[in-house]
């Protein structure tokens, strides 16, 4: 939904309105085999989100999900060709020619907080991710953030793909597959712009809460957070 920049955490008074969403059922079967012991996770700020691409291959309804590093050689033409999707451009605003991107991903390369992937369907690129830090990320300076706090960008690339859920279904696994990673996180949080409703609603019917809007540099966001629920409060799988 859209990125976020990097600054230290900080917390601000922003309005808050409960809401009464609460996660619904896990996608997730207990049978599933992903490789998520937490021991072999590599440590560092970024801790187990640094890993996701070594997760496995994750069976849902709308195909075999897995997430990938991102290769600039082999990824740049494609997620140039997204990003100057119009209907994306509007949210990332990382249009132009390919110099553009690359930038943009180098940025992430670097980042101490800040992992991004590319999402595959059926060995298909369909989205592209990040999965950062949010208590060490500028949002931390707009809302109350929590020590190990997660936070989710995603796009659906792919205009075939769009309009048809998959992003909600995408969401909440995901979501999950953090908690079970990385068990000091209690909440999972994003922040899309209140005029993307279309993100919104993936955010929401993925499971998590409409608390609130946030006046963000870049945009009014609505802060969305997916707490951890009594049954994964353990964290391990």
């Amino acid at each position: 939904m859209s990125p976020s920049s990097l600054w230290s955490p900080e917390t601000s008074s922003a309005e808050i309105r409960p809401a009464d969403t609460a996660p619904a059922a896990s996608a997730l079967a207990e049978a599933q085999t992903l490789r998520l012991n937490t021991r072999h996770l590599r440590a560092g700020s970024t801790g187990p989100l640094a890993e996701a691409a070594r997760w496995g291959v994750l069976p849902l309804p709308v195909g075999r999900f897995s997430l990938h590093e991102i290769h600039p050689k082999r990824d740049l033409p494609l997620l140039h060709a997204w990003m100057n999707d119009p209907e994306v451009a509007r949210w990332w605003e990382l249009t132009g020619d390919e110099e553009v991107v690359r930038r943009y991903l180098a940025g992430q390369a670097a980042s101490s907080h800040s992992s991004a992937y590319l999402g595959c369907l059926d060995d298909e690129p369909v989205g592209y991710w990040e999965l950062y830090r949010a208590d060490l990320d500028e949002l931390a300076r707009h809302y109350p953030a929590r020590p190990h706090d997660v936070g989710i960008h995603l796009l659906i690339g792919p205009a075939a793909r769009r309009g048809r859920g998959i992003g909600a279904v995408l969401l909440r696994a995901v979501t999950e597959l953090v908690l079970r990673a990385a068990p000091d996180t209690m909440r999972v949080v994003a922040e899309p712009d209140v005029r993307n409703q279309a993100s919104v609603r993936a955010f929401g019917r993925a499971g998590f809460r409409h608390l609130g809007e946030l006046e963000l540099p870049d945009k009014t966001a609505a802060l969305m957070m997916r707490p951890r629920t009594p049954r994964e409060a353990g964290g391990r799988p």
